[in-house]
């Protein structure tokens, strides 16, 4: 049997895990140790080869922080506007910490989430981009953190050019794995239909990653031309490319014979 986060109508159940384990998590002082218990299963069996990457950019991270925080000045500029210009500021420990501590979060976040997932069976078959999605997003806090740590030292960085040519980069990385991702709670495309529907979920992610790219392609070149009517044509292409994904995740599903109906995917009734 195939194993999905789609529910069988016959049976009533989720292939790769039961139900049940959602509403356990809801349950008041559940939460933190299914956590802490995935987290010590899912330290067993990591592959270190997608690991390590990681865990040297958190650590170089701290490091950088760990090496700034004596010759750091008390106001550090922590957020720019479009215009690039500062409009605010945080402390030693906001400045230097904030982009660490997140990355931290983050990445201890992903490493848990595909042994929660009731569907983390079809994680394996999505490994590779799965770490492509982890890094490529950690190398972007990484980036960050490296523009406040030089700005806080002096030196002239345009943020306002810089950063839409970083998430430009971001989705287009994104995009090129997108159509790889298959089926699950917490990563992807998820919409009503996507999760009721194998092919809904496929087409839509094929049809994702080529948005994702325009949309990183139109981003970035914001970066280059800072114009009115190219923020115009940035804002146009990221809410035309996320309306037809969900359209879109609609009419495949509509013309899935092998959907899901409603009652098929309705809670489960409580434990007794």
């Amino acid at each position: 049997m195939r194993h999905s986060i789609y529910r069988l109508s016959e049976n009533r159940k989720v292939e790769g895990d039961s139900p049940i384990l959602l509403r356990r998590l809801c349950k008041i002082g559940t939460a933190p140790a299914v956590f802490g218990e995935a987290l010590r299963k899912t330290i067993m069996k990591m592959n270190w080869r997608y690991e390590i990457p990681q865990l040297l950019l958190i650590m170089g991270m701290f490091a950088a922080a760990l090496a700034a925080w004596p010759y750091a000045p008390d106001r550090i500029p922590i957020h720019w506007n479009l215009a690039g210009e500062v409009d605010g500021y945080g402390g030693k420990f906001t400045g230097l910490l904030s982009m660490p501590l997140l990355a931290s979060v983050a990445y201890l976040l992903c490493l848990v989430l595909p042994k929660i997932d009731p569907g983390r069976a079809n994680y394996p078959s999505f490994d590779a981009a799965y770490f492509v999605i982890r890094l490529s997003a950690l190398t972007m806090l990484v980036f960050v953190d490296t523009c406040i740590l030089l700005v806080a030292f002096g030196h002239a960085i345009d943020m306002g050019r810089i950063m839409p040519i970083a998430v430009g980069l971001l989705f287009i990385v994104l995009g090129n794995v997108m159509g790889k991702i298959r089926p699950n709670w917490f990563v992807g495309i998820r919409t009503p239909w996507t999760l009721s529907s194998r092919r809904s979920w496929n087409q839509t992610h094929r049809l994702g990653g080529w948005l994702f790219f325009v949309m990183g392609v139109t981003i970035g070149m914001y970066g280059f031309k800072q114009t009115n009517w190219m923020i115009a044509l940035m804002a146009t292409d990221v809410i035309v490319s996320l309306v037809w994904i969900f359209v879109y995740s609609y009419l495949v599903w509509r013309d899935d014979p092998d959907r899901l109906n409603p009652t098929s995917i309705s809670p489960a009734t409580d434990e007794k």
